[in-house]
């Protein structure tokens, strides 16, 4: 029995839970509104699957957007997979939960974060992609409230 309750990884789990409850309202509903992702994901992960040129490209992070063009969303309780289009090219991911570094919907101001107490302070800022240009612009100027753990955290 542990000494202590994990507070950090049960908040982690349900904040996984929350986003698998939201992808598989999309996967039936499509997305309401203006409402729209940015996902940034460590794409060092064992389990994430993703083309060898992004991969290549985005050696450790990428962040991708879900606005007005995916296809083939599957959301399962490990994570997600989904097309997107890069660069007028569709790419199948295949994006775990645990890879998940950031969910943001900035049609609402509303963000998770996902730290670990061994992350690295970094000044790379994230790639940002989309097939529509004014993703890019809304993820350099719209930042919505992002949730952290640390404050949870010994």
């Amino acid at each position: 029995m542990a000494d202590e309750i994990d507070y950090g990884n049960l908040m982690h789990n349900a904040m996984r839970s929350l986003i698998q409850d939201v992808l598989a309202d999309v996967k039936i509903n499509g997305l309401p509104g203006e409402h729209h992702f940015f996902i940034t994901f460590d794409t060092n992960h064992a389990e994430v699957e993703m083309a060898p040129w992004l991969k290549e490209r985005y050696p450790t992070e990428i962040t991708v957007v879900m606005q007005h063009w995916y296809d083939d969303l599957e959301v399962r309780d490990d994570g997600f997979s989904v097309t997107l289009n890069f660069g007028d090219t569709p790419e199948h991911l295949v994006i775990p939960y645990e890879a998940i570094l950031t969910f943001v919907d900035p049609s609402v101001e509303f963000g998770l974060r996902f730290e670990s107490s061994e992350e690295e302070d970094s000044n790379d800022e994230p790639a940002v992609f989309s097939s529509e240009d004014d993703d890019i612009k809304k993820a350099n100027t719209e930042t919505g409230q992002i949730v952290s753990l640390d404050s949870f955290r010994k």
